[in-house]
């Protein structure tokens, strides 16, 4: 019903910037969120920031200050601006959507397949 493609990833050396980028397509009807988890080898995928459909934002307090999200709804697109790296930054990087549903107590959650991010000297 919903894709979500990620791009931007690649190498960095510490201290750099990258920005990810997210195409959403499909049905994308009574959409609440969007956001981006991270995922290290052998540890528990967590969530690095989040936009409602209203703009508002949140971060994980280790991005706060670095990184920033934004939107650009006539394109479907949101995007992960990175700067001042870290080599704890390094993971795959995760798109997400959440959309509402007529039913009251359900939602939907969608993923996009992920973009490496390594920081690395």
């Amino acid at each position: 019903q919903v894709q979500l493609v990620e791009s931007g990833g690649g190498l960095v050396q510490p201290g750099g910037s990258l920005r990810l980028s997210c195409a959403a397509s499909g049905s994308i009807f009574r959409l609440k969120s969007m956001g981006w988890y991270r995922q290290a080898p052998g540890k528990q995928r967590e969530l690095v920031t989040a936009i409602t459909s209203a703009g508002s934002t949140n971060y994980a307090d280790s991005v706060k200050g670095r990184f920033t999200i934004s939107r650009d709804n006539a394109k479907n697109t949101v995007y992960l601006q990175m700067n001042s790296l870290k080599p704890e930054d390094t993971a795959v990087y995760f798109c997400n959507a959440v959309l509402g549903s007529l039913v009251v107590g359900r939602e939907y959650r969608y993923w996009g397949q992920g973009t490496q991010v390594t920081v690395s000297s």
